[in-house]
């Protein structure tokens, strides 16, 4: 692939996330606010905070492109985020753990991807971002994990051969 190439996918790749961390950081208002567990509602918040602030880093690297968000995928995120967060307080403890688990396995991949293209394309401070960011997104994964991980259902799940 070649420069420009690169510098295409790694756009449509922060597009992606840019709007994807709309949708996280809206569902997570929702989640921390359904959590019974006071340390358990500080770290979502927390996390809450961290997947704001990726969306600023993005929608920076996106002006740095000379490229910016797509409102389709704005309003579609948008959406999606507001009906998790809608749904957290009413689909009980678990659920909204293990999809927010799920939720930053995908992010760990997208940001390490992204990585890669950035990288290929000649933007190695973006690379260099992207891959911390990766590390924050595993950080969150294991959080999550680690709350559900003796859950009776996420035991059921791994034995199914998923995760």
């Amino acid at each position: 692939m070649d420069k420009f190439s690169n510098k295409q996918a790694l756009i449509k790749i922060l597009q992606a996330a840019y709007s994807g961390e709309k949708a996280a950081a809206l569902a997570y208002s929702g989640h921390w606010r359904s959590v019974k567990n006071l340390t358990e509602k500080e770290n979502i918040q927390k996390i809450e905070q961290e997947e704001w602030h990726h969306r600023d880093i993005l929608g920076n690297m996106l002006l740095m492109l000379d490229s910016k968000p797509l409102s389709w995928r704005e309003f579609v995120f948008t959406l999606i985020g507001s009906i998790l967060k809608f749904l957290c307080p009413v689909s009980g403890w678990f659920l909204p753990m293990y999809c927010a688990g799920r939720l930053e396995t995908m992010n760990i991949k997208e940001y390490e991807t992204a990585s890669l293209f950035a990288q290929a394309g000649g933007f190695q401070e973006m690379a260099e971002q992207l891959a911390k960011m990766a590390e924050v997104e595993k950080q969150h994964e294991e959080y999550f994990y680690t709350m559900i991980k003796n859950h009776s259902a996420f035991k059921f799940i791994e034995s199914l051969g998923t995760k």
